[in-house]
């Protein structure tokens, strides 16, 4: 008979858990570009160690369940390990239970609870990526860069991400109060409420701007973004046709997503067979390059792409494809500067690992991490009041002043013809409409967004980093007018004898 004692029996268990949950001859893990791969055979240098920091592993655990101060389930204290022996690693990996898990895959299919937010973890405190618009975050006003330091009033130090995230989701209808610092540690503390609600995220809304641009939104890149995309040029198609001049693809506070549905936007502007990233890893079936399908539909037409510090990842992986093919001008602010790919990876269990396993690379092979995507034209956002211009001296007004003789040969000309003054004067105002009338509109709300095809036009707060996009195409179209072949036949030159 063999004396197995409670203690020794404890740490084989411990070192079959993970033999079998960690990766040592896990017989296949889920990829998330590539689907199912092997389990990697390399043995690491210190490998014939591991039972041994194993059994130290066990001591701890051991020592916990016996004289912790509470009772503690073993459940709690491995998925507890697990996680932060991933955290540890880099702030976008970690261990999802079933729960988690099965939320991750309902958020990426659009529809989820809770806020509405894409957060990360900096120095052990929450930091918001991006509030995902028309959610109950972006309506209580939280911003991208902004800190999370408490939870209903505990604070986030004590927890890990996934925790936070946890106490942040909630039932539909509930209240929460975050305590929100803007602008680093040094910021005042401020409480923001906010009621949690069903998170239906509409990934993509657009408008058609003066019946000849194309606004294009995209909030995030989840199952449904790529089909939005074709809805929003299929309408625009209908509604405007060859009136189109270009697009403005607006992917600020954008967080991510998908890549494989950044890869399909990104196809939607750029010739096929092109690159559109690239993915460089530890291990040779990680290094990848993604190639554009199907073609340019947007025949070519201008783009000018906006980008902020709440874009990142998948937006970030869309705005570098377009600006390294020179296929868009990429405005705004710095991007967030995700450059790393995740693999998740699902465990026997039914909960999952979510490891980052690469980083990827524009199509020139700029890596992004940590660095974001510059934008060719900084445009900050800004708030723009009409300043009416005052009545001073002019030209016109001086003593003895010389006549316009070009106006008094029209005014003559007008008054053959039987206008009046009056009519006059109302198609010289016209002629003097600027920029500054298209942005006064806007601020007035006369070119309010819609939401998609639903037709409620709101009166929005003025956007100057969208006013200068549009701004941008209609300059970009008038001068490529100015510039096209003359199709007037130029008169034949004289033979010389």
């Amino acid at each position: 008979m063999f004396n197995i004692t409670k203690k020794s029996l404890f740490v084989s268990l411990v070192a079959l858990l993970f033999a079998s949950g960690l990766g040592f001859g896990v017989p296949a893990m889920l990829h998330a570009e590539d689907g199912p791969k092997k389990a990697k055979e390399e043995e690491s240098p210190d490998a014939r160690d591991t039972f041994k920091h194993l059994s130290l592993f066990s001591d701890v655990m051991e020592r916990v369940r016996a004289d912790y101060v509470d009772s503690v389930t073993d459940e709690k204290l491995v998925e507890s390990s697990l996680n932060g022996m991933l955290v540890s690693l880099d702030p976008h990996s970690g261990y999802m239970n079933k729960k988690s898990f099965t939320e991750m895959q309902t958020q990426t299919r659009g529809e989820f609870g809770g806020l509405g937010i894409e957060v990360t973890m900096e120095d052990n405190i929450v930091k918001v990526v991006s509030p995902i618009d028309d959610t109950p975050a972006a309506k209580a006003g939280l911003q991208s860069g902004d800190l999370i330091t408490h939870i209903d009033e505990h604070p986030v130090t004590e927890l890990t991400l996934a925790e936070a995230v946890d106490k942040m989701r909630g039932v539909p209808g509930s209240k929460i109060k975050l305590t929100i610092r803007r602008g680093g540690l040094s910021g005042i503390p401020f409480d923001v409420p906010i009621v949690r609600a069903v998170i239906k995220v509409k990934s993509v809304k657009f408008e058609l701007k003066d019946n000849m641009i194309g606004y294009i939104r995209i909030t995030t890149f989840n199952e449904q973004t790529q089909l939005g995309l074709d809805t929003a040029l299929a309408d625009f198609e209908k509604q405007a046709g060859d009136k189109i001049i270009g697009y403005v693809l607006d992917l600020r506070n954008n967080p991510g997503g998908l890549l494989e549905q950044a890869i399909s936007v990104s196809s939607t502007f750029l010739p096929s067979g092109i690159p559109v990233v690239s993915t460089k890893g530890r291990h040779s079936e990680d290094n990848q390059s993604f190639l554009s399908r199907g073609g340019d539909k947007t025949n070519g037409k201008p783009i000018v792409l906006m980008v902020n510090g709440g874009s990142a990842s998948a937006s970030e992986i869309v705005a570098g494809a377009l600006q390294d093919h020179r296929r868009s001008i990429v405005i705004g602010t710095k991007s967030f500067g995700k450059g790393s790919v995740q693999t998740i990876i699902p465990l026997q269990n039914g909960a999952a690992m979510r490891l980052t396993t690469a980083r990827y690379y524009t199509p020139l092979g700029r890596s992004i991490q940590a660095e974001g995507i510059k934008p060719d034209i900084e445009v900050l956002p800004a708030k723009v009041e009409e300043i009416k211009p005052k009545k001073g001296l002019t030209e016109a007004d001086l003593k003895g002043a010389l006549i316009n003789d070009q106006k008094k040969k029209d005014d003559k000309a007008s008054n053959d013809n039987g206008k009046k003054d009056e009519e006059k004067k109302d198609e010289s105002k016209d002629k003097k409409a600027s920029t500054d009338d298209i942005v006064q509109s806007e601020v007035e709300g006369t070119d309010a967004a819609k939401d998609g095809k639903d037709g409620k036009d709101a009166k929005k707060p003025f956007d100057y980093q969208l006013a200068r996009a549009l701004d941008l195409l209609r300059g970009i179209s008038l001068y490529e007018k100015r510039n096209a072949p003359s199709t007037v036949a130029e008169p034949a030159k004289a033979a010389t004898p």
